[in-house]
Parts: structure tokens; C-alpha cells; sequence
């Protein structure tokens, strides 16, 4: 914090000192006919110094809060016609006429209050646009965050209720789909907090979902899940296909068939899920959500690097293409 703020001044108050050389070396050495000890200018420019930051610093931040431009505008003329008459007549004491004085030198009042009032607007701009970032990146972290948790109960539930189901009919194959939801929590309580993790530990986790589910739908589905993954260690956004699968097993209609294809080549991943499904379901908000979320993070999270699609031809199929890279 403390040294972005001294970056950011730091910055601005450069500007101002190499504009002030710049300035007065220009004034006195090229547009001047006086020598430098005797010269009108330099007696002038403590005075314009204060005019320009009494613009900066009271006159630009109260008329732009106000929203007064025009009112500032002839205010604006108004100081560069009096300063410039304050130079002519009382510094130089030029006896010029006013139009005369105004040609002469109101550039040398102009000048520095344009440069400055255009570089507060600049840096003003900046900042703005900087605080709408920050803000933009709070709001997608928090949708993020909240997407995240309606995902993370949802498996838990229906991991909880196949253990349960099998400690009543098959006691002796509880311990193994204990492990398995232990797994399964270990990579939703800490992998899924992480930004990206390995393809590898995100399939881990889809398989031992997919066990529980080849145990509950055991005689009702069929479950055909390939996977076909060149590179396991390229990165993913976690618990981002687990929405897919779970739509299908979720909404597909009994003794029907699941097929999952997952691959992916040279960075780019590949998800097809394809089932059977009821067609006055579709149109329920409770059939819609889950996918709806999910296209969210994907907006999100890989932007103009994903295609989403959903076929209901003769099966409801989803199809979900991620540029990894």
C-alpha cells in the first residue's frame, strides 16, 4: 500500500518539476527579451505557481463534483485574463493594449493551467477506471465464491445419501466409499479453494465420483466414461466438469445410459456428457440451474476460451470445449 502510494506521487510529482524546467527554460531563453536577472517572469511565476494549484487543488475538484463545467470554463477565462493583465501591466509594464498584452503573453498563463487541469483530469481518469477494475474483480471473486458453494453440498448430499443407502443393504462395502468421500471432501474443502489445480487431481476426483454413482444406479444405468488425457499436469478451474456429470445422473431417466467422454490434446480439453432425459423437464428452473452456474464461472473465469452447448435433440447432451493454455 505505502509503496504503491509513493509510486503513483511519485510519478506525478515528476511530471510536475520536469514541466516547471521545461517551462521556465522556454520562457527565459526563447520567447524572452530580457536578461535573466532583470527579467519580469521570473518575479511573475511565483504567482502563476499559485494560481495553477489553486486550480488544481480547490477550483477542478469543486466545479467537477459539481458537475459545473461551463461556469468553470469562464471561470478558467477569467483568472488567465486577469493573471495575464497582472503580468503586462504590473511586471513587465509593457503599456501595451489589451489585445496587445493578450497576444504577447496570456500563452505564458495558459499554458501551465491547461497542462496541469488536463493532467488532473488524466490521473482522476486513471484512478477511476482503476477502482471500477477492483471493483469488477471483488464482484466476480464473490459470484465465484458463491457459485463454488452451491456446488460443493450439492456432491457432499448425494455422496452422504449412497453411504448411507449401502450401510443398511451392504455393509461390507462402506468402508471403501468412506475413503472415497474422504477423498472426495479433502479435494472440495482445500483443492477447490485454489484459482486452477492439476487435470489429474480434478479427474481423481470425477472417478471416485463416478464409483459412487456406478454403485447407486447398479441395474438402473449405464454408465460408459472414458477419459483420454495427453497432459494430466495442465490446469483447470476445480470442481468445473463435476456439474456437468452430476446434471446427467441426475436427470436422466431409468434404465437408460450415461456417456461421459473426457480428453484432451495439446491444451485442450473436451467434455461430452450425453443422456436420456424426460422433456417436460426441461423447462423446470431445478433442471436449468446447475448448468446455468456453471456457464457463469465459465464466463467468468476462461472468457472468450470455452464454447458451451447443449443438444436436446434425441438426448441431452453438453458439450464443453476449454482452451487451458
Amino acid at each position: 500500500m505505502k509503496q504503491s502510494f509513493i509510486k503513483k506521487h511519485g510519478s506525478q510529482t515528476l511530471v510536475h518539476i520536469l514541466f516547471w524546467m521545461l517551462f521556465i527554460f522556454v520562457s527565459l531563453n526563447i520567447f524572452s527579451r530580457y536578461y535573466w536577472k532583470e527579467n519580469p517572469f521570473l518575479q511573475y511565476l511565483s504567482i502563476l505557481v499559485v494560481i495553477v494549484y489553486v486550480n488544481n487543488f480547490v477550483l477542478l475538484p469543486f466545479f467537477v463534483k459539481k458537475k459545473w463545467y461551463i461556469p468553470y470554463v469562464f471561470v478558467f477565462a477569467i483568472i488567465s485574463f486577469l493573471a495575464t493583465q497582472l503580468y503586462c501591466n504590473v511586471f513587465a509594464q509593457c503599456g501595451c493594449s489589451i489585445m496587445k498584452c493578450l497576444s504577447d503573453y496570456l500563452w505564458q498563463t495558459l499554458v501551465p493551467l491547461i497542462f496541469f487541469s488536463f493532467f488532473w483530469v488524466l490521473y482522476r481518469f486513471i484512478e477511476k477506471q482503476a477502482e471500477v477494475e477492483k471493483v469488477k474483480n471483488e464482484h466476480a471473486e464473490m459470484e465465484l465464491k458463491f457459485l463454488k458453494s452451491q456446488i460443493n453440498p450439492h456432491v457432499l448430499f448425494n455422496n452422504l445419501n449412497t453411504i448411507y443407502s449401502y450401510s443398511i443393504d451392504k455393509p461390507k462395502e462402506t468402508p471403501e466409499l468412506i475413503l472415497m468421500l474422504s477423498n472426495n471432501l479433502k479435494h472440495v474443502l482445500y483443492e477447490s479453494n485454489a484459482e486452477t489445480i492439476s487435470l489429474e487431481k480434478e479427474l481423481q476426483f470425477l472417478d471416485n465420483y463416478i464409483k459412487f454413482q456406478r454403485i447407486r444406479t447398479e441395474g438402473v444405468k449405464q454408465i460408459f466414461y472414458k477419459t483420454e488425457v495427453i497432459s494430466i499436469h495442465e490446469k483447470i478451474a476445480p470442481l468445473l466438469l463435476i456439474t456437468i456429470i452430476e446434471n446427467a445422473f441426475k436427470h436422466s431417466t431409468l434404465n437408460s445410459d450415461i456417456l461421459i467422454s473426457i480428453k484432451e490434446n495439446e491444451g485442450v480439453l473436451n467434455c461430452i456428457c450425453s443422456n436420456d432425459y424426460n422433456k417436460e423437464q426441461v423447462t423446470t428452473t431445478k433442471f436449468k440451474i446447475g448448468l446455468q452456474n456453471l456457464e457463469k464461472r465459465l464466463q467468468l473465469i476462461y472468457k472468450e476460451n470455452y464454447t458451451f452447448t447443449i443438444d436436446k435433440s434425441e438426448k441431452f447432451t453438453v458439450t464443453l470445449k476449454i482452451n487451458l493454455k
